[in-house]
């Protein structure tokens, strides 16, 4: 359950406030709709009403065509359940039995004058948006070669200094030090920068700067789906590092099982040119050929062969 500020909500999907309830929020579980024509017509079984409720055109004007007395009946009975409001969509009149139901059971009342079906679309994308779980990482997320790659690694590992070379080389940044991530879907995660350091970057020793205003529009991104994790480390020499390939790592975050990479940092090694060579090799593993195995393959035979 998400509290929803109704002056958010209103800014949100630019809606017209024709009753708005005491508590000054909304309590959303989902970001389903729900019209309710069956419930206008008298049917209350498996009523959805935690849902938003929206009347359009068919359930006005068949509300319309009641009875006053049938209408205030439905009406009534419609309004005491826990709704969290009701929208009233095409700029329509609102009967005046529909506003004093909604005053009566203190449940707040909103206009849109978009078409039903392209609100009600435009409003599931919006809670999907805002009930998506969610958590903020350490870390900066790239776009390298439309792969979004997102960097660890301890603070002063050179994760932004990555970032700001690969974004001269024509890539672009999302987000530097905290990236807030949203999972949307059950295998796919998106990632973006907070608020208030949206564009700016930190970089050791010079301080603060604004990559959009320094490298242009084209240098940043507002969001970015998820691919790819590259953990960096100091490199150890008493740790044995994958040289082929073969062996392939992951990392939850939210439920949602990623590919990483790690890479041993030390002097000397290019790391903007490794990202964009480990972002290459994604997509190459993503249609279906794997470098590593077709090495190993090649090995196999020869063997094979050799002791034939």
């Amino acid at each position: 359950m998400l509290s929803i500020p109704i002056e958010t909500l209103v800014q949100d999907l630019q809606l017209e406030v024709l009753y708005e309830d005491d508590c000054k929020t909304i309590n959303i579980s989902t970001s389903d709709v729900n019209r309710p024509g069956l419930q206008l017509a008298g049917f209350f079984d498996y009523f959805a009403y935690e849902r938003i409720q929206v009347i359009g055109k068919v359930e006005m004007t068949y509300l319309m065509s009641l009875a006053p007395e049938i209408r205030n009946q439905r009406l009534e009975k419609y309004f005491k359940y826990p709704i969290p409001c009701v929208i009233v969509s095409r700029g329509m009149e609102i009967p005046s039995e529909l506003m004093e139901m909604a005053k009566t059971y203190n449940r707040p009342l909103f206009r849109t004058h978009k078409d039903t079906t392209q609100f009600i679309n435009r409003t599931m994308n919006y809670l999907e948006s805002v009930l998506a779980p969610q958590i903020t990482r350490h870390g900066v997320l790239v776009d390298v070669y439309g792969v979004g790659i997102l960097l660890m690694g301890d603070s002063g590992i050179g994760k932004s200094e990555t970032a700001l070379e690969l974004v001269k080389r024509g890539h672009r940044l999302v987000a530097d030090d905290a990236v807030e991530i949203k999972r949307v879907s059950d295998n796919r995660l998106i990632g973006e920068a907070p608020n208030l350091i949206k564009h700016f970057m930190e970089v050791r020793g010079i301080g603060i700067i604004d990559i959009r205003a320094m490298y242009g529009a084209g240098a940043i991104i507002n969001s970015k789906s998820i691919d790819l994790v590259i953990a960096l480390e100091i490199w150890d020499n008493s740790k044995v590092y994958d040289r082929l390939g073969l062996v392939e790592e992951s990392i939850d975050i939210l439920e949602v099982t990623l590919p990483k990479i790690t890479i041993p940092v030390r002097p000397g090694r290019n790391l903007a040119i490794i990202v964009e060579v480990a972002a290459m090799n994604f997509r190459l593993k993503s249609s279906g050929y794997h470098a590593a195995q077709v090495l190993n393959q090649r090995l196999e035979n020869m063997i094979e062969q050799g002791q034939q």
